[in-house]
């Protein structure tokens, strides 16, 4: 009987890069703006269009993107930010940039993503912020979060560096928060090499994201040039988070077929629940109502007490989870403990249902 364990290990993702693509990352080599130029604006319009936002600002990478999303909301010492406990290390790392302590709120058994009915007891007089992350390309419950956070007059973080692409309820990621924050990592649904975005409603947030990237310049390069001087402030503290218009080149012209590498995603996906859906031992991940996934990752659970494990033809035994079969044939995600990191910060109280994800 063939074994069915790979001979090689399945990469967790590969960047696709055309010819098209190449030819604009070359034709911005030859010109004379080959970083703070024209062509990052004209990424972050095409971003705009896909995400359906009225601003986006593009940025170094992903968390760069968290780190000035949560700056523009003004997250600083003293402060609290409800962050779900699944989730990448970047999404509570950018709290605690600012001097602000990461609350962490449990996820719901099947989503993954953060749990509305546990939020508004985790809402203090402190609270800034939520964080709320589209788990594996699937939009969390924004509706539900935006309205407790309206209520406490807080804003919401969409951790959307999963998700560009998808949709909730009719609606684009993009335009569903107060801030939402992308990644454009090769492995990601387009990729710009290294780089980031945030896209937001409201041009106050927008400019401040904009100074932030900047050294916390008030006037851009363009728009000094624009105004003939040199002259120039630095009004706030920033960082030197820039994106390059080489790194724009290769996402505006990836952008012109993200359709196409969601449409793939998701056909894989659903040859993933065809071929695994027969099987008790594995729970498929689930998208909630009213919303589309991008798929960035497929996650499955496994219930370990009814599988057993061991070469072809040998003995078998139950798999533990501490076993290398658990560790060969699971995917294991980032997560955050549940009970306490001082490093990171604080649970209010257990967070069962991640814990169960086996992360």
């Amino acid at each position: 009987m063939k074994s069915p364990v790979r001979p090689t290990m399945l990469p967790y993702g590969r960047q696709a890069i055309s010819e098209d693509d190449i030819a604009a990352v070359v034709e911005v080599l030859r010109s004379d703006w080959i970083t703070s130029g024209p062509t990052v604006g004209a990424f972050e319009d095409a971003l705009a269009a896909a995400a359906g936002a009225r601003h986006v600002v593009a940025i170094s990478n992903g968390t760069a993107a968290l780190h000035a999303a949560a700056a523009a909301i003004g997250v600083g010492p003293g402060d609290e930010v409800i962050v779900p406990a699944l989730t990448f290390a970047a999404s509570a790392n950018c709290v605690r940039y600012l001097g602000g302590t990461v609350v962490f709120a449990d996820v719901q058994p099947d989503t993954m993503s953060i749990d509305p009915a546990g939020l508004e007891r985790l809402i203090t007089p402190r609270t800034k912020a939520v964080v709320a992350v589209d788990y594996a390309g699937a939009p969390a419950d924004m509706d539900e979060v935006n309205a407790i956070a309206a209520a406490h007059r807080i804003a919401v973080i969409e951790d959307a560096c999963h998700s560009l692409g998808a949709t909730y309820r009719g609606r684009k990621v993009g335009g569903l928060a107060t801030c939402t924050a992308f990644s454009f990592h090769p492995v990601k649904h387009i990729t710009t090499g290294e780089g980031g975005a945030i896209a937001t409603d409201d041009p106050e947030i927008a400019r401040r994201m904009r100074a932030f990237r900047n050294h916390g310049i008030t006037a851009s390069v363009q728009e000094r040039e624009r105004a003939g001087t040199w002259w120039y402030e630095m009004a706030s503290l920033g960082f030197n988070y820039r994106i390059t218009d080489i790194q724009c080149a290769l996402g505006l012209s990836q952008i012109k077929r993200l359709p196409a590498f969601i449409a793939r995603r998701q056909a894989i996906a659903r040859q993933y629940a065809e071929a695994t859906r027969r099987y008790r031992e594995v729970e498929l991940p689930v998208v909630g109502e009213g919303r589309t996934s991008s798929w960035h990752l497929y996650p499955v659970r496994l219930h370990l007490d009814r599988l057993s494990c061991g070469p072809p033809g040998g003995v078998r035994r139950r798999c533990e989870r501490k076993t290398s079969a658990y560790r060969c044939i699971t995917f294991r995600f980032p997560g955050i403990l549940t009970t306490r990191s001082s490093a990171t910060g604080r649970a209010a109280g257990r967070t069962p249902n991640r814990a169960m994800s086996g992360c």
